[in-house]
């Protein structure tokens, strides 16, 4: 089976990552992740993310640079992450689809949620590639 991208977006605003609570599917409700989703066929990675930030949480983004490494999902996805920040002029970020909160966390706090498991090392690397200090999300 081929494999098949998730991408998710390390927003970072004024040192602060911003984090998103699962409200669907039932079994991933309540928990956080870096906000994104699915590449669609013919789409880029990098287009995929811009268009995921716009649909969930109505913000205008920049994508910046991949975050080395990939984690795995459920067979046939991965997660790849990218570096991102809001465009000029964008709204501030609401929960919009598939989530129903929303909470920019300095690095001292990134550990105060409970993120997805598979996002755990995922986050950790968005921080360390971003230069933050953090109290790992698990640890």
């Amino acid at each position: 089976m081929t494999q098949r991208i998730v991408v998710a977006a390390a927003l970072v605003d004024d040192g602060r990552l911003l984090a998103a609570r699962r409200s669907e599917p039932p079994e991933l409700a309540g928990r956080w992740e870096l906000p994104g989703g699915k590449v669609e066929p013919g789409e880029t990675p990098e287009a995929a993310l811009v268009r995921e930030l716009r649909e969930e949480l109505g913000v205008t983004a920049e994508a910046g640079e991949r975050v080395p490494g990939q984690w795995p999902l459920r067979s046939p996805y991965v997660l790849w992450v990218w570096t991102a920040r809001l465009g000029p002029g964008s709204p501030a970020p609401t929960a919009l689809e598939g989530h129903d909160a929303l909470r920019w966390l300095a690095p001292e706090e990134v550990g105060d949620v409970p993120w997805l498991d598979q996002d755990v090392p995922a986050v950790q690397q968005a921080l360390a590639h971003l230069g933050l200090t953090a109290h790992a999300p698990g640890a």
